[in-house]
C-alpha cells in the first residue's frame, strides 16, 4: 500500500507540474498569439469540396471575434519539458513523447498554413498528405515499438495474449495512432470539448499503467492530464483561445501509443468512444453523401448535428463528457477483469 501510494503521489506532482507550468506558459502564449494574429480561419467546406452552410451559420457568432489558434504549443512546451526533466524513460515515456511530438508537427504544419497562408489552399494541409505525415510517424513509432522495445503480441480482453508477428503489429500500432489523431481532431469543434474527452481517456490509461506498474508512462498520461485542467480553464465558453491542429493531433497521437504501451489497443475503442462516435458519424455522413446523395445527419461530426437540432454548445460538451468519464470507468473495469491489469 505504502508504494502505491507513493507512486501515486509521484504521478500527482507530475500533473501538478504539468498544470501550473501551462498556466504560467498561458499568458505568454496569448500575448504573441495576439500579437502575431494566430487567428483561426472558419473552415467553408467539406473534405471533398462541398460548402458548409449549416455549420458557418451554427458557429457565426465565434468568427465575429478573433480569438487565436494553436493553443496546443502550450501544452507541447508543458509536457515535454516537464516529462524531460522529471520522466525521461527510454521503456516508458520515450515513446509516447515522441507520439505527442509527431503528432504536433503535423498539426502544427496545418495550423500555420491555416494561419498564414493565402489562396485557395489556406484552410491547412490536404488531406491526402497529412494522412500520409501521420501515417508516416505512426509506421515509425510502430518499429521502434516492435524492434527496440520487444513487443510482438496483442491482449484479447478476457482471452489472452497472442503472438501476431512483427508486420501486425507495426501496421497496428499506426492505426492507432492515425486513427485517435483524426477522432480527436474531429472531436475539437466546440469550446472545451476534445479537451474534456481526452482528459477522460488520459485518466483511464493512466490508471491502467499505475497497476501494472508501468509508473513512468503513469506520470506521462498525468502530465498531459495536468496540461489539459489548464487548458479547459481557459477553453470553457467563450473560450480564450482554440488548441488547433498542432493540440489535438499531439493528443491524439500520443493516446494511441498509450494504448499500445499498455498492451490495451483493444480498450481504446470503449474508453475513446465518443471519439469513436465522432469519427464515425463524419464517415457515415460522407459515405451515405458519396453513395445515396442524401444526409444522414444535419451536420457532421455528431456534435455539430446536436448543435442544429438546438442543444446548446454547454449542453452537449458536458454531456459528452459525462459519457467519456463512464466509458473510462468501464474501460478500466475491463482492463481489471479482462487480463490487463
Amino acid at each position: 500500500m505504502e508504494s502505491i501510494s507513493d507512486e501515486v503521489f509521484y504521478g500527482l506532482l507530475l500533473a501538478l507540474a504539468g498544470f501550473l507550468f501551462s498556466m504560467f506558459l498561458t499568458p505568454i502564449y496569448t500575448h504573441f498569439a495576439y500579437k502575431y494574429k494566430f487567428w483561426k480561419k472558419q473552415k467553408q467546406t467539406t473534405v471533398d469540396g462541398k460548402e458548409l452552410p449549416i455549420m458557418t451559420k451554427l458557429h457565426a457568432h465565434k468568427f465575429q471575434r478573433v480569438f487565436p489558434t494553436m493553443a496546443g504549443l502550450i501544452g507541447i512546451v508543458a509536457v515535454t519539458a516537464v516529462t524531460c526533466i522529471f520522466n525521461l524513460d527510454r521503456g516508458q515515456t520515450w515513446l509516447p513523447l515522441a507520439g505527442f511530438l509527431g503528432g504536433a508537427v503535423v498539426g502544427m504544419i496545418d495550423d500555420l498554413i491555416n494561419v498564414f497562408g493565402s489562396g485557395k489552399g489556406a484552410a491547412g494541409l490536404r488531406g491526402p498528405v497529412k494522412f500520409f505525415l501521420i501515417s508516416a510517424v505512426g509506421l515509425a513509432l510502430g518499429w521502434f515499438f516492435t524492434f527496440k522495445l520487444g513487443w510482438t503480441d496483442i491482449l484479447v480482453p478476457f482471452v489472452g495474449d497472442f503472438q501476431i508477428g512483427a508486420v501486425w503489429v507495426i501496421l497496428i500500432f499506426a492505426f492507432a495512432v492515425v486513427a485517435t489523431s483524426n477522432a480527436v481532431n474531429i472531436s475539437d469543434g466546440l469550446d472545451g470539448l476534445s479537451g474534456g474527452l481526452a482528459m477522460m481517456a488520459y485518466g483511464a490509461y493512466g490508471v491502467i499503467a499505475l497497476f501494472q506498474g508501468n509508473i513512468m508512462l503513469f506520470g506521462f498520461c498525468l502530465t498531459v492530464v495536468g496540461w489539459l485542467l489548464s487548458y479547459i480553464w481557459f477553453n470553457v465558453p467563450p473560450a480564450r483561445f482554440m488548441m488547433g491542429d498542432t493540440g489535438s493531433f499531439a493528443l491524439g497521437a500520443g493516446l494511441g501509443v498509450v494504448s499500445m504501451m499498455t498492451n490495451s489497443f483493444l480498450l481504446l475503442p470503449i474508453i475513446g468512444l465518443p471519439f469513436v462516435v465522432e469519427a464515425g458519424s463524419s464517415l457515415i455522413q460522407l459515405f451515405s453523401k458519396k453513395v445515396f446523395h442524401k444526409k444522414i445527419f444535419i451536420s457532421a461530426p455528431l456534435h455539430h448535428h446536436l448543435e442544429a437540432l438546438g442543444w446548446g454548445e454547454a449542453k452537449i460538451v458536458m454531456r459528452f463528457w459525462i459519457v467519456a468519464g463512464v466509458c473510462a470507468i468501464l474501460g478500466v473495469f475491463i482492463a481489471a477483469t479482462g487480463g490487463a491489469i
